[in-house]
């Protein structure tokens, strides 16, 4: 009777603690190899606050866009394919937002001082095309190599804090911006 007893509690044990050595197994073992986000989290940086320009000439300071969400890129005027492709993403990573779309802006940063076209312009009307060449303002977005090669993320309170990596999966940014947006409710009308 007395071993009967003793299986049973011995088994009770043996149940109860699986799931925390599955867990220190997995933590410190094995962990998951992949990660939840497809961009990088920078360190938070706020942006420079010194004065820019559009491409209409208006003044500009990342402070008036304070309370959204910025998806940004920096290129030339002179919109290469690459451009063309960030500018599309933007766009429409912005859409498939819904409701929120009217929390996330969209900013181009001119690297040099070619005009962009008219027709491109149009194409993606609501962009805020900002001159930067020359400005402090370019140097704030890290890179490993290029960083026109990238789409950055801006928080509501102006700091940089996301890289997507060159040539990203719209669908996986869409998730990204997702995650920011839904618990923030900065920027929510």
């Amino acid at each position: 009777m007395m071993n009967k007893q003793k299986l049973v509690v011995l088994a009770v044990a043996l149940v109860s603690a699986f799931p925390m050595v599955a867990t220190l197994y997995f933590y410190f073992v094995s962990p998951p190899e992949g990660r939840m986000n497809h961009g990088d989290l920078l360190q938070p940086a706020p942006l420079s606050g010194a004065p820019l320009r559009l491409m209409d000439g208006e003044a500009f300071r990342f402070e008036q866009l304070r309370g959204k969400w910025l998806l940004l890129q920096i290129d030339s005027g002179d919109c290469d394919a690459r451009c063309r492709d960030k500018l599309y993403a933007m766009r429409q990573v912005r859409l498939a937002q819904g409701k929120d779309m009217v929390r996330l802006e969209r900013v181009w940063l001119l690297s040099d001082r070619q005009s962009p076209a008219p027709d491109l312009l149009a194409e993606y009307e609501g962009t805020r095309v900002v001159v930067a060449e020359g400005s402090e303002a370019l140097a704030a977005f890290p890179a490993p190599v290029d960083r026109a090669a990238h789409l950055y993320v801006v928080d509501p309170q102006g700091n940089l804090m996301m890289r997507f990596p060159e040539k990203p999966d719209p669908t996986r940014m869409i998730k990204d911006l997702q995650r920011l947006l839904r618990p923030s409710r900065i920027g929510a009308g």
